[in-house]
């Protein structure tokens, strides 16, 4: 069995960029595994943003720069240079007024917060920071379905199968045809184990390890994730015989020149605030809603039950009648709906959730994000709706704090002390966990969204934060 320093468990974003930290902190022992059977072209786009950069760039250097130049290129690829410097995300009322507008070029964001903006599809993501590790120190194909302390030893067992067949995440799933398996998976399942120091869970908001982490705790019925009473309802294209008039009703009165949109019911800080966003890309218009809905009236619905949940969404709050005739014309063939789940980074009342959610009762105070030798990161620790794009961000935020700390750790030959381990594991959270509750809450009511002084405060305190100086700060 191969022992480790560290084993790191989930290859996506958060999971590499804590690898990354350790290697540049001159940490080499250690493994980062996945349960996915190949590392295949899966995932949406995601937005970087200048937190999420600037956590990188203090991490490493020349991961920062693969990215973005990663994201650069992506972004020559579907849109014009004019585009890429003019773009915005405009916000309007139901008579087509702008209530706000936020940039998307890279050089606003940069003179703004010192640091830019990028979209990047999550596998370039993941493959960027994948080829700045070596092809042995990142290995699919490794399902973990047990961990096990072993006190003779100070070490975790972790125990994975092999060639299991593909699952589907039930925490951030889009509802899709599923796609046919290649024949290459039906081979023989496998069984190998990996012993390390310590254990970092980055394996996403369906998280195997904090399950197990929870068991036989106060904490074990928050093992798995909160449904948050949000879900998306996503159209991937509209009929192309879209009459004239609506055509241009929609272009002229809502998208003009923009070819992002959100046309919202400008309920100020109302946590039920409907919005429907409207992308217009070369005369081919999509959309998607974020509503607050019960959990069961999702469940089994068809392509056209879709459709009728998103107009009666639209007809109960007095949407424009333009908007509900054009979500008639929904391709029903490319409708997508999905529920957002949330692992609450407190469980006191601070956080604000619409009368839809179904929160688990838990008699803890608060959820610890390690037991033993074991963290967890990113989704594992704190996943949530994506509606503020923070859950890379601040997944990277994550692997900057705890490789550093976790480097520390190894060069100072503390490894055997647990002490010294529950210590870095505790700066840890205390540095991490109050800034989630904020970005949490911010998400869930998102009143970072409207202008004014919340905004302000929001943008000051995720955006404008110095890195380096952070870095410097617990090392």
């Amino acid at each position: 069995m191969k022992n480790y320093d560290v084993v790191i468990v989930g290859a996506g974003p958060v999971g590499l960029a804590t690898a990354i930290g350790l290697k540049a902190c001159g940490i080499d022992n250690f493994m980062v595994v996945d349960q996915a059977r190949e590392f295949r072209r899966v995932g949406q786009v995601i937005d970087l943003l200048p937190n999420g950069l600037k956590a990188l760039r203090a991490l490493d250097n020349g991961a920062y720069e693969a990215v973005k130049q990663s994201g650069f290129d992506f972004s020559h690829q579907t849109r014009d240079s004019q585009d890429q410097k003019t773009a915005k995300w405009v916000q309007r009322n139901f008579q087509g007024e702008e209530i706000q507008s936020f940039p998307l070029s890279y050089d606003t964001w940069l003179a703004d917060y010192g640091e830019g903006r990028v979209s990047i599809p999550w596998y370039d993501l993941q493959t960027t920071l994948r080829q700045k590790l070596s092809p042995e120190q990142v290995q699919a194909n490794h399902r973990c379905v047990n961990l096990s302390k072993e006190t003779a030893t100070g070490t975790i067992r972790l125990d994975f199968l092999s060639n299991t067949a593909k699952g589907i995440n039930p925490y951030a799933h889009w509802s899709t045809q599923p796609e046919p398996s290649p024949a290459s998976e039906s081979q023989p399942e496998a069984s190998t184990s990996l012993r390390a120091k310590l254990v970092v869970a980055a394996d996403g908001i369906n998280s195997t390890i904090r399950r197990l982490l929870y068991q036989n705790t106060p904490y074990e019925i928050l093992g798995e994730p909160d449904y948050s009473g949000f879900a998306g309802i996503y159209c991937l294209q509209i009929e192309d015989n879209l009459p004239d008039e609506l055509k241009t009703e929609i272009q002229e009165k809502f998208l003009q020149q923009d070819r992002l949109v959100t046309v919202t019911t400008q309920k100020v800080n109302s946590i039920k605030d409907l919005r429907i966003v409207i992308f217009g890309v070369k005369n081919s218009w999509r959309y998607f809603i974020h509503l607050p809905i019960e959990q069961e009236k999702l469940a089994g619905k068809t392509s056209e039950d879709l459709v009728g949940l998103v107009l009666e969404a639209l007809t109960q709050d007095d949407f424009p009648e333009a908007i509900k005739q054009l979500v008639t014309f929904s391709v029903r063939s490319q409708m997508k709906s999905r529920l957002f789940y949330i692992h609450r980074a407190t469980l006191d009342d601070s956080l604000k959730f619409p009368d839809t959610t179904n929160l688990k009762p838990c008699l803890a105070q608060q959820l610890p994000w390690s037991r033993g030798r074991v963290v967890l990161v990113g989704d594992a620790a704190h996943g949530m709706p994506p509606f503020l794009a923070q859950g890379a961000n601040q997944g990277l935020e994550d692997a900057l704090v705890i490789s550093t700390l976790i480097a520390r750790l190894i060069n100072s030959n503390l490894l055997s002390e647990e002490e010294a381990i529950a210590d870095i594991f505790h700066t840890y959270e205390s540095l991490r966990r109050p800034l989630m509750e904020k970005v949490q809450q911010a998400t869930l009511d998102r009143t970072s969204y409207y202008q004014g002084e919340q905004l302000t405060t929001y943008q000051q305190q995720v955006y404008n934060r110095d890195f380096h100086q952070l870095k410097a700060s617990f090392v």
